[in-house]
């Protein structure tokens, strides 16, 4: 048997925090890694003490028809992203790298071209997070260096988020 390379070790894991988000659209897992340690991961659902969409029935976004990267005021969720950083002390994350894997709850096949939205980009620049990996595939993914984000500044627009 062939060993698991690295990046998809870790996508893997990211891929088994997504099956404990409760969004009715698209579930997202994520974790941030530093010196080959996880630090924190992350998962889609309301804040703390609110109904999640899995537990109302619905999702106020696809009864509305909004678009992907659309309207997020309208979710009652926190994404992956925002999640892992919010259980994560920002000296731990300022080089890190997080990992990043979304699924279609209807079909349960991976989000193709998943990119973080703008809320969570600008939220991923602050943490002092380097580096963004995105399943593609079972073991294809895209890598991002957050400083691009920087140089390119229209990626902040909000219009290219999940």
């Amino acid at each position: 048997m062939e060993r698991r390379d690295k990046i998809n070790y870790y996508l893997d894991i990211a891929q088994t925090v997504l099956e404990r988000g409760t969004c009715l659209r698209r579930n997202f897992g994520a974790i941030i890694v530093k010196n080959d340690e996880i630090i924190s991961t992350g998962y889609v659902g309301a804040p703390r003490g609110r109904a999640n969409c899995i537990d109302l029935g619905y999702c106020t976004r696809e009864k509305l028809k909004v678009p992907r990267g659309e309207r997020y005021e309208l979710c009652r969720s926190v994404h992956a992203e925002a999640n892992a950083i919010i259980s994560a002390s920002r000296n731990d994350m300022i080089g890190s790298t997080l990992y990043l894997v979304g699924r279609e709850y209807a079909t349960g096949k991976l989000v193709p071209d998943a990119n973080p939205c703008a809320m969570c980009k600008r939220q991923i620049i602050n943490a002092g997070i380097a580096t963004v990996i995105i399943r593609n595939t079972e073991n294809e993914y895209t890598t991002i260096a957050v400083s691009s984000w920087l140089e390119d500044d229209d990626s902040l627009d909000g219009r290219r988020g999940y």
